[in-house]
């Protein structure tokens, strides 16, 4: 556990919390995260996650863009449903890139567990647009995709992270069960 785990990990649980209360400064705290955490995936080579905090970054300037478009008059972001054909699509783009993105780390670089950090790291690219586009179904996807993180980080001995990405496990239930609240509101 080194300083840098535990400052990244104060200031993601920071930008979760706030992401799941759709408040607008959730995404210049999670852009801090994502440099912090950055470095520390260099740090124990976990080369894939390293990149996606990178790619997380221009998501993070998107999708901070689209929510200050898609505020109410009230100064609310909205939620919008997830069509089914979408959430397939983008769930058929997450495994491809994570076979193609394991086979490289598998067969170019030292990584330590390619295959396990290129799906997931994948799929956090999908859950991540997702959240930019104010779907409420990201919520899910960040719950499995986090539940494997959990294990990864254990295994890597990374306990804070870890700790963390079980606290965020939490935070994703909230921030759906919240996000479907207002989603049924909108509609009704």
């Amino acid at each position: 556990m080194s300083m840098l785990e535990i400052v990244a990990v104060i200031i993601s649980f920071l930008g979760i919390w706030l992401t799941a209360r759709r408040h607008l400064l959730c995404w210049p705290i999670n852009l801090m995260a994502c440099a912090l955490y950055a470095k520390l995936f260099l740090d124990v080579r976990l080369y894939a996650d390293m990149v996606l905090q990178g790619v997380f970054g221009i998501a993070i300037v998107y999708g901070w863009i689209g929510w200050a478009r898609g505020k109410r008059d009230e100064g609310e972001v909205r939620v919008v449903p997830l069509p089914p054909m979408c959430a397939a699509k983008g769930l058929a783009l997450g495994a491809l890139c994570a076979g193609a993105i394991g086979w490289f780390t598998h067969h170019y670089t030292d990584a330590a567990l390619p295959w396990m950090d290129s799906a997931l790291s994948s799929f956090s690219l999908v859950a991540q647009y997702w959240t930019a586009r104010r779907h409420a179904a990201s919520w899910l996807l960040w719950i499995a995709v986090d539940i494997f993180y959990v294990g990864m980080f254990m295994f890597k001995g990374l306990w804070l992270t870890a700790g963390l990405y079980a606290a965020m496990i939490g935070l994703a239930v909230l921030g759906y069960w919240r996000w479907r609240q207002v989603m049924r509101r909108n509609t009704a």
